[in-house]
């Protein structure tokens, strides 16, 4: 609470969405600080003073909380040095609610509030917070209904083939709503297309590039920032050679409208350059020569979901957790779930495990190997798709039969053996993978785990050996309490809960877990995540289903 007798500091604080207007001599922050600092004057019987700092942010969204000004803002409300926060409206300092709970938590803890001019509210009493946030509910709906107008008006604009703004491609320049073409950077974006024709090469094209000195576009923003101007990366030069506003094209999404731009590359030369980038993208060896594994992620590249999205690799994290490898379908990952496979992410270490345990059921690679060779089976397979009832691996046919010459008689009947549709040679996994008990297993035909592993988990392992340590020291009285344990390791006492549960599993469970024998259900996700049964038969029946 503020000291009796002490001036009500007072702070004000304006945001304008847009930079439009802001070179004015007098724009909408000048408003809205006249109209706070007016308000303010008028409670100086009750002690308001206003403070000289300005806190003002022109051309940021009140959707989020990144804004210099309202950092500057928060940091000295908790500093002590605020009492009163005064806005022109409440919109103007958030339109989000998580925002506003997080700004109302700032006030709370230093005993600040804050004022609206033009909306009477007071935040310490209930009907105070809930008059706020049924207006700011309004405020985010407004919001978000705004930026679904925005998106709508762009689609139907790119329709009628509209340039709508965004990074102007080298070549053209913005002229309104369309492009006009430059002279001297269309004849280098000539030049790139028929050097990759000419050379197949993307990185040879690089390489010119950067010896003949040929840099990015230059652009000036609004604000008079220059960017561009720098020698072209790889990624830059693939998106131009796919890039369809090169051929009067608008592209939206994944699907492109007639521009009402002129092209600079025809339509016989574009598609000859998509037609080569595709071939390359199929086959980037030469014959023999092996796929580069992909460390830490080694189908990466090889896998689809149902739909046909890629499936990249994922790390999930979280403090004093164990960390998880996923493969998640690129719909998901950008945002287009509707779009997704039947199955759309599924646990790294189960997928790479039924894939090597099927190869080395057909001798492709030694079954006996800890380390699967990950580098033939990225030679050997063109594409892996994860359905909902199986796991489909499909073989590059010419490199299959390279890669037999050097393998042993029973690996060739194996081989021979390979299923076939139309012409790929295939292997068919009848599994579906399922979330069981936390953590995703591979289950059979018959409802039971299609597979167990037989490689050791060593993150499992390591923990089980940790586990049974503590385990012991607190047996033998060597400490105290787990607290103890968790302040000695650096971590928290949650955290040793959850990770000493392993040494309390059935003895055969971790018998297994040392031998590389256990369930598929049975991963430290699933023991950490849930409370253990102390019943070793209700252990066996848990991790086992």
């Amino acid at each position: 609470m503020k000291p009796a007798g002490r001036p009500i500091r007072c702070a004000i604080y304006t945001r304008k969405s847009t930079e439009e207007g802001l070179e004015q001599d007098y724009n909408s922050l000048h408003a809205q600080r006249d109209a706070c600092a007016a308000y303010v004057l008028s409670q100086a019987g009750e002690g308001w003073t206003l403070l000289p700092e300005v806190y003002d942010d022109g051309g940021f969204s009140g959707g989020n909380m990144e804004r210099p000004a309202l950092k500057r803002l928060m940091a000295d409300v908790a500093s002590g040095l605020i009492d009163v926060v005064v806005v022109y409206k409440v919109d103007r300092l958030t339109r989000a609610l998580t925002d506003f709970s997080r700004i109302v938590d700032v006030l709370d803890k230093a005993g600040a509030s804050f004022v609206s001019v033009t909306q009477a509210f007071n935040t310490t009493t209930s009907m105070g917070r809930l008059t706020l946030n049924v207006l700011l509910s309004f405020a985010q709906f407004e919001r978000e209904v705004t930026g679904e107008r925005i998106r709508d008006k762009i689609a139907a604009s790119k329709k009628l083939g509209m340039w709508m703004g965004g990074g102007v491609p080298l070549g053209y320049e913005a002229s309104g709503r369309t492009l006009v073409i430059n002279p001297t950077e269309a004849e280098t974006v000539r030049g790139i297309f028929r050097r990759y024709l000419e050379t197949g090469s993307v990185h040879q094209v690089h390489q010119e590039l950067t010896m003949a000195g040929v840099v990015s576009k230059r652009r000036t923003t609004k604000a008079g920032v220059e960017t561009g101007g720098r020698p072209m990366d790889r990624g830059a030069l693939f998106h131009m050679l796919r890039n369809r506003t090169y051929v009067g094209e608008i592209p939206h999404k994944t699907r492109s409208y007639p521009g009402q731009h002129p092209a600079i590359i025809d339509r016989e030369t574009f598609d000859a350059v998509q037609a080569r980038l595709d071939e390359n993208d199929r086959k980037t060896r030469l014959p023999g020569e092996a796929r580069r594994p992909h460390k830490g992620a080694p189908l990466m590249g090889l896998l689809f979901d149902s739909a046909g999205n890629p499936m990249s690799p994922v790390k999930a994290t979280k403090p004093n957790k164990p960390s998880y490898h996923y493969y998640v379908s690129t719909a998901l990952t950008t945002g287009r779930p509707d779009k997704a496979g039947a199955v759309s992410r599924v646990s790294a270490p189960l997928l790479e495990d039924l894939v090597a345990r099927r190869l080395g059921e057909l001798r492709i690679i030694d079954s006996a190997s800890v380390t699967p060779d990950w580098t033939t089976v990225r030679d050997v397979i063109e594409r892996i798709e994860v359905a909902a009832d199986a796991v489909i691996i499909r073989f590059d046919e010419e490199r299959l039969k390279i890669a037999a010459r050097d393998l042993i008689p029973e690996s060739r009947v194996g081989i021979d053996r390979l299923e076939r549709r139309g012409d790929v040679p295939m292997t068919e996994i009848k599994v579906r993978l399922v979330r069981r008990g936390g953590t995703m297993v591979a289950v059979g035909p018959e409802g039971s785990p299609a597979i167990a592993s037989t490689r050791i988990d060593q993150v499992m392992a390591a923990a089980l050996i940790r586990a049974e340590a503590w385990k012991r020291r607190l047996f033998a009285g060597e400490i105290d309490s787990i607290n103890q344990i968790a302040e000695a390791e650096g971590v928290s006492g949650a955290f040793v809960r959850r990770m000493i549960r392993p040494a309390f599993l059935a003895p055969d469970l971790k018998a297994a877990i040392l031998d590389g024998r256990q369930p598929v259900g049975l991963t430290l996700e699933a023991v950490t995540r849930a409370e253990l049964p102390l019943d070793w038969t209700e252990q066996r029946r848990l991790y086992a289903a």
